[in-house]
């Protein structure tokens, strides 16, 4: 798997991808993404600032990630206490096709994405979930990522974990 800089012209897959993990949220009972975020707009900001990747599996788009190295402005007011204070890259907006789910895709973009984050100097790495996103949580503690609190972000509560890289 490798990840690409996501193009204006893949616009019309990534949302495909978005509408496929929203889809998949509901079944599983979790009710992140479920008010129409992320929306067109969002995934077109996240192209235009550089941080949208598409996620290359064979030759094929197999996913969709927003890999940021700005910050996360909610992730200022953490109730709780970070690994780290220092620059970070976030991961937000993972969606992976429903063919490749269950084949290890989402540890490989966390691996690609520390592979990007130290290749930046960058050493730690955050995400956030929603508490009830149980896949996203085993993910995480599967990956070495560390409970650190949670934050308000989207008009819900979150679960925010961090990664020294």
């Amino acid at each position: 798997m490798e990840l690409r800089t996501a193009a204006p012209e893949d616009l019309g897959k990534i949302m495909e991808l978005i509408d496929q993990a929203k889809a998949f949220l509901k079944r599983n009972g979790v009710d992140q993404w479920q008010n129409g975020y992320p929306d067109q707009t969002c995934i077109e900001e996240d192209i235009r600032k550089g941080r949208g990747y598409l996620c290359i599996l064979d030759h094929d788009i197999a996913g969709y990630v927003c890999i940021d190295f700005e910050g996360e402005p909610a992730y200022d007011t953490l109730d709780g206490k970070w690994l780290s204070i220092q620059p970070y890259v976030v991961v937000h907006r993972l969606a992976l096709d429903a063919s490749v789910r269950g084949r290890g895709l989402a540890s490989q973009v966390f691996e690609e994405t520390e592979r990007l984050a130290r290749s930046k100097e960058i050493h730690s790495f955050k995400v956030d979930t929603d508490n009830d996103n149980q896949i996203m949580k085993h993910l995480l503690e599967k990956n070495g990522f560390q409970f650190c609190g949670t934050i308000c972000f989207d008009n819900s509560e979150k679960i925010a974990f961090e990664k020294l890289i």
